[in-house]
């Protein structure tokens, strides 16, 4: 695994030498109108599992496959993760918005109660999802409170035409009227 370059604040600053005129709960409140798929990202390692729940989730490149996911710094699965050097990541269909809660929630068994099997990379592949992405770990960058972490896809699956589980303004929907042709 490489690690990523840090940029210094000031080259990151969109008008240098300028505070924000907002404040963290403003910030929060406007990006959370972007509506966002829910991915729980899985590993097992040394008969241990363990995931996380993660809407911060997005494609990244096609040549060479690629996808990124971003855990918070303080996130106590994510070392997990980095120790295995591969995860799944779980497209989580409108009917699981308790597991997404199940696995946001910090400690305890979240694989209680919960279907999964195996395939590729060994980390579990949890049953009635959308669909599946499972990777190698190959970059990780710090950015801010969270980092942003890169995988390879080796293998991947569509399960079900289920619709999504979405996350917009702070809590979980569905898709009323399924998706729309453009």
């Amino acid at each position: 695994m490489k690690t990523g370059v840090i940029i210094p604040n000031t080259a990151r600053d969109a008008v240098p030498g300028t505070a924000p005129d907002f404040d963290a709960a403003r910030f929060r409140d406007v990006l959370g109108r972007f509506c966002s798929g829910v991915t729980v990202v899985t590993v097992s390692l040394g008969g241990h599992t363990t995931g996380l729940t993660c809407q911060s989730f997005m494609s990244l490149s096609l040549d060479p496959p690629l996808v990124a996911f971003a855990p918070a710094v303080t996130s106590r699965s994510y070392p997990t993760i980095r120790e295995a050097g591969r995860f799944a990541a779980n497209i989580l269909a409108e009917d699981q918005a308790e597991l997404a809660t199940a696995f946001a929630r910090s400690g305890g068994d979240k694989f209680a109660g919960v279907l999964w099997r195996r395939e590729v990379t060994g980390a579990p592949l949890l049953d009635g999802t959308v669909g599946h992405v499972e990777c190698e770990l190959v970059e990780e960058y710090p950015i801010g409170d969270h980092l942003l972490v890169v995988g390879r896809v080796v293998a991947l699956a569509g399960h079900q035409d289920a619709a999504p589980l979405l996350f917009f303004r702070g809590s979980f929907e569905a898709l009323s009227a399924g998706p729309r042709q453009v």
